[in-house]
Order: C-alpha cells, then structure tokens, then sequence
C-alpha cells in the first residue's frame, strides 16, 4: 500500500500502489509464493483494532486476487517499538515463523521492503534482500548491489525467472 505518515489506521485510508496487485499475481505465475511480513505498532498505540488491520489485510487480499495472485501468509508483529520483541523488524523473529510454517530456505528466498529496517531483517534471517523505492525506499542510502534495487513491486516481478529461479534476469 502507499506509504503514509504513521499507519494505515482505516480501510478507508488503504490506497493500494499502482500495479501492486498484478505484481504479486506475477510473482505467483512464475512459480512463488508471497508471505507479507509487517509491523504494526498502530495496534499497541490503539489506533487501530486487530479486527480492523484484519479488514485492511481481508481488502488488499481482495484486490490481489481480483488481479489473479494471492497472498499466502501475514506475519504481523503488533508490538510498540520500545517493546524488545523478537518479532519487530529489523528482528527476524517473523521470517523465521514463517520459514517454519512454510518450509522455506532462507538463502533461497527474496525479502522485499522498502524501509532498511526490511532490510537489516532480511539480512538477519539469511535472505536475499530487495529494495523498492517507493515509500520510503527513496529516503535512505541503499548498499545493495544494484540488481537488488527496483523501482517498485512490478519491477521485482518482472526481474523473477519462472520455474523458482531466484536470480533476477537483469
């Protein structure tokens, strides 16, 4: 979704970014699945109820699949950021539960965000890291080799090899 002061805290304040939906449907014809792993301290701050992050998740789970894909999983961390939990990225404590839920080889995975905190837990759990420069991935220096840079989900989608290959084509 378009990235925003502070949270999404609505469904009416959910805007999908152009071409989001049809990437992840993409992703999902070459052959990938799609976890989303994603902080959510609006739930501790109160701002947002966990059966109203449910709706805004049951909404872009809608648009996916009206575009053809899906999502396969959402790893939530609902803590605050002074909470020390293992769950909050940068920590990896999300990937790992995903990893285990769905069988996964870290090493052969693609993590990608937009902040460096998705970064830094990419790294931390052993996958291969991938920035989109929107949102917030336009704000920070990036280290990342250039073949692990794109402009948005659309362009990750269109760099995926079919058959599982996890190497860009670029």
């Amino acid at each position: 979704n378009v990235d925003r002061p502070g949270s999404v805290r609505s469904l009416a304040e959910l805007e999908m970014i152009p071409g989001a939906a049809v990437a992840v449907a993409e992703i999902n014809r070459k052959g990938f699945g799609v976890l989303v792993v994603t902080n959510q301290a609006c739930v501790a701050r109160g701002e947002l109820s966990i059966e109203e992050l449910g709706s805004i998740h049951a909404e872009i789970e809608r648009q996916v699949a009206e575009s053809g894909g899906r999502i396969d999983g959402w790893y939530v961390c609902t803590h605050g950021d002074g909470d020390r939990c293992d769950c909050r990225k940068p920590a990896p404590g999300l990937i790992f539960r995903a990893q285990r839920d769905h069988g996964f080889a870290s090493t052969d995975t693609w993590m990608i965000g937009d902040a460096m905190r998705d970064i830094q837990a990419a790294e931390a759990a052993g996958c291969r890291p991938g920035l989109v420069l929107t949102g917030k991935g336009r704000t920070f220096p990036c280290q990342l080799p250039s073949e692990a840079v794109f402009e948005d989900l659309s362009d990750f989608a269109r760099s995926l090899r079919s058959s599982g290959e996890n190497d860009p084509t670029r």
